[in-house]
């Protein structure tokens, strides 16, 4: 089975060899902190991606607040590099979809019971929507 980090241990070797620097860049960094994550036993690689995509997309918000744009380019360039290898992010109705069926299994019916709904549907989303996203969805379902 081909891991995560073997692919893009193939694609680094292709950026390399097509001398696309700052994909090569992005592609070192990221098998440096799957392998990291890999030797510390945490064996999901695509939260490893999500953690770093977040990380780049934070940094741009940043920068575009400094006043720095070419900085922020940059790290939403490397957080397109980072999405390409997560699966696609679900859409919103897919995503009310999942909420609420999460707050038929749990039995919430009010905005305390939030927590509950998260605990449920979160496992499901799989990582292919943000926790704001699920949350915002969440609240508006039960009302909040």
């Amino acid at each position: 089975m081909v891991t995560l980090a073997d692919t893009v241990k193939q694609d680094l070797t292709s950026a390399m060899k097509a001398r696309e620097s700052e994909r090569v860049g992005t592609l070192r960094l990221v098998l440096s902190e799957l392998q990291k994550a890999a030797k510390e036993g945490n064996d999901d690689e695509q939260a490893v991606l999500r953690r770093e995509r977040k990380r780049r997309l934070e940094a741009a918000e940043a920068f575009r607040k400094g006043d720095r744009p070419e900085l922020a380019e940059a790290e939403e360039a490397e957080a397109q590099i980072i999405a390409a290898y997560l699966p696609a992010e679900l859409g919103d109705d897919e995503l009310r979809q999942i909420v609420e069926a999460a707050v038929a299994e749990s039995g919430a019916t009010s905005p305390k019971d939030m927590g509950q709904v998260m605990k449920a549907a979160m496992p499901k989303v799989g990582g292919r929507a943000d926790g704001k996203r699920v949350s915002a969805i969440v609240k508006e379902v039960l009302g909040a």
